[in-house]
């Protein structure tokens, strides 16, 4: 067996078409129970080099070869600065981005780990498929020359090894990717509802896998999806209605934007509403951040990471607010979920009393 046939590296920062890779790793298992007794998932950041030694050396049980998944090597073997290849990063973002764990070894320890990792995979044993996975931006074209120095990936090419790429769909490639992601289902979606999904799902691929599901099901294959089946069915994402009501409290019409916002209540339930308005204004505050540092739709397009009209949309409503208003509102935002799902308001009451106080 070559050894590009058992160690395989996955990479890009499309996670959805990752992770349908993996299905296909699983697939060459005859059954679900073959599957469970011969397939391991670590996380390098939480496992030990025991975990990691026993997975990959274990013999199979009734199956040609186990089956080791390894997630974000990174995370263990390289420093945090060291693997910050990415631009910097809008402070929207940062502030999502999760703490980095307490008590990490210093970075020449880390080199050593490295080193030791690298060269367990050159004896990962032919009855082992070991396939590692790292998320790793390639929005643009010093994401991709930063990738590319990648530690793993270059010493996966040097050796010879099974290298794999996900990048995410440009954002004007998207209307075509879901034409074919529908084909692929076995239905047909026509331009005006290709448009309309990649208005609102921007790149995320996963979602608009999960919106095709869900409206291929509804036409049942006797017609193309529409635009208008897109509205109907996909109150998850931001409806374009949304912008008219954001532009509403921006001019502090109260009433224009609670008429809207029952609209929304009344059409769908409290959660998916809930959930437009909090992307909504995300999207205007890593706007605003774009506008600031100087910037214009293009770059609107690639830290927001969605379609053209969308960040046109976003970066207008952007201007007619502060950073500091706009970092308030996300602010309150964050209370008004904290206060919902600890049962100290209903969400429907802290959404109307939250459009009031920003329309005033």
């Amino acid at each position: 067996m070559p050894p590009a046939a058992n160690v395989i590296f996955l990479y890009g920062n499309d996670e959805y078409a990752i992770s349908r890779r993996l299905k296909e790793f699983e697939s060459m298992f005859a059954g679900a129970s073959e599957l469970e007794m011969n397939m391991t998932r670590l996380e390098a950041a939480t496992m030990t080099d025991e975990d990691l030694n026993n997975a990959v050396q274990a013999l199979p049980f009734m199956a040609a070869q186990r089956l080791v998944l390894l997630a974000n090597p990174s995370k263990r073997f390289v420093s945090a600065r060291a693997r910050n290849h990415a631009p910097v990063q809008t402070q929207a973002a940062k502030r999502e981005e999760t703490p980095e764990q307490g008590d990490a070894p210093l970075p020449g320890e880390r080199v050593e780990a490295r080193e030791k990792f690298l060269e367990f995979l050159r004896h990962v044993p032919p009855t082992t498929r070991l396939v590692i996975t790292e998320v790793m931006d390639l929005s643009t074209k010093r994401d991709e020359e930063a990738a590319d120095k990648h530690w793993l990936l270059k010493w996966m090419r040097q050796a010879g090894l099974g290298l794999e790429r996900f990048a995410l769909p440009a954002p004007a490639g998207m209307e075509s990717w879901i034409a074919k992601t529908a084909r692929a289902q076995g239905g047909v979606i026509d331009a005006a509802g290709s448009k309309r999904l990649a208005e609102m799902v921007g790149t995320d691929t996963r979602q608009a896998a999960q919106e095709l599901t869900k409206l291929l099901t509804y036409v049942n294959g006797s017609r193309p999806i529409t635009a208008a089946d897109v509205d109907l069915l996909s109150p998850l994402t931001a409806h374009p209605d949304v912008f008219v009501m954001v532009d509403a409290l921006a001019d502090g019409k109260a009433g224009e934007a609670q008429r809207l916002l029952h609209r929304f209540l009344e059409t769908g339930d409290s959660m998916s509403t809930w959930g437009m308005i909090i992307r909504q204004f995300r999207l205007v505050l890593l706007a605003r951040e774009v506008i600031d540092s100087g910037g214009g739709e293009s770059q609107a397009v690639q830290a927001l990471g969605v379609h053209p009209f969308v960040a046109g949309k976003a970066l207008k409503q952007a201007r007619r607010f502060s950073l500091p208003a706009l970092e308030h509102i996300y602010h309150r935002l964050l209370e008004v979920d904290e206060a919902a799902k600890t049962g100290r308001m209903p969400l429907e009451l802290g959404i109307d009393l939250l459009v009031v106080e920003l329309a005033g």
